[in-house]
């Protein structure tokens, strides 16, 4: 210990068992993955700001989403592909943990949001007549900004813990951006309190999210089963189904990496491969499912178009 420096920077360290002669075909897809999220999550946002008529609480909890998936990649793909085209794989110290406060704020309000998008279905659905007095404009932006103070909350209190370790020698971060997992077992001291404190911290705040989640849908598809007999019936369940679909891809990876974290971990590249999934996949597919695919946002995109091509 005597000899050993403090750590200045972390070096990124992505799939260890990728070959190099696979990088250049593996950033090209993160590049394409990066513009497609980009590309509808900016729609949504533009499309509920600059229309009047979107401005309806199940399109602002989106928007709010679309804004926070919008900010994860920015934080982090970009550094993946200048990794694996450029192997610019290191990082510093201040850096990883801004890193590190934006992944940890944006996944827990990834989840809160996830919980008030189920809470406004459950209030359409179960309670259609006093939907607009419940889910009010202004208060479901109160309610939005309320759980981004709480997700940030959340993300200084992880980073806090996180960097009251000595980090002295190894560097070597085995995954593709700086979380709180992958860069204190980087210490030289034990970190098994430091990673039992951010388990029961990210727990809380998904595992308890996405118990309500369960709990509403299951209440929301009930209903739909024992009131509607008509093609509507069809439809709701339909969309309860493709819900499920995001949720799915963002909690159950999720409940798995946090059951490797107690247990023995599995093949490290299955690991990241599983961190990948909920971190960057719900970012493509829940803008399309939440919000491109409803019949509204398409009328108001072919309005869009149709101006557009009018000479």
């Amino acid at each position: 210990m005597a000899n050993e420096s403090e750590i200045l920077e972390f070096v990124l360290i992505g799939f260890p068992g990728l070959p190099e002669k696979f990088h250049i075909v593996f950033g090209i897809l993160i590049f394409l993955l990066y513009n497609v999220s980009l590309c509808v999550n900016s729609t949504v946002i533009t499309l509920v700001v600059l229309k009047q008529h979107l401005h309806q609480p199940m399109y602002i909890i989106i928007a709010s989403l679309a804004m926070s998936d919008v900010l994860f990649d920015i934080s982090t793909l970009p550094k993946i592909i200048a990794k694996y085209w450029l192997g610019a794989g290191s990082m510093s110290l201040y850096g990883c943990f801004i890193q590190m406060f934006i992944i940890h704020t944006l996944n827990s309000l990834d989840s809160l949001i996830l919980l008030l998008m189920a809470v406004d279905r459950y209030v359409a659905i179960c309670k259609p007549l006093r939907y607009h007095s419940i889910m009010r404009n202004g208060l479901v932006a109160l309610l939005c900004l309320m759980l981004w103070l709480t997700a940030a909350v959340i993300g200084i209190c992880l980073i806090y813990i996180t960097y009251q370790l000595p980090y002295l020698g190894s560097n070597k971060v085995k995954n593709f951006f700086c979380s709180m997992g992958t860069v204190s077992v980087t210490s030289r001291a034990d970190p098994t309190s430091t990673l039992l404190k951010g388990y029961y911290i990210g727990l809380a705040f998904h595992l308890g999210p996405l118990s309500f989640i369960i709990f509403s849908y299951s209440i929301i598809i009930t209903k739909i089963c024992t009131t509607a007999r008509s093609e509507s019936w069809h439809k709701a369940f339909y969309t309860c189904v493709t819900h499920w679909f995001v949720i799915g891809t963002y909690f159950i990876p999720r409940m798995i990496v946090y059951t490797f974290d107690t247990t023995q971990k599995p093949q490290i590249d299955v690991y990241i491969f599983l961190i990948c999934i909920y971190s960057f996949v719900p970012h493509c597919t829940s803008p399309i499912i939440f919000c491109l695919r409803t019949e509204e946002i398409k009328r108001t995109l072919g309005t869009v178009f149709k101006r557009k091509n009018t000479p």
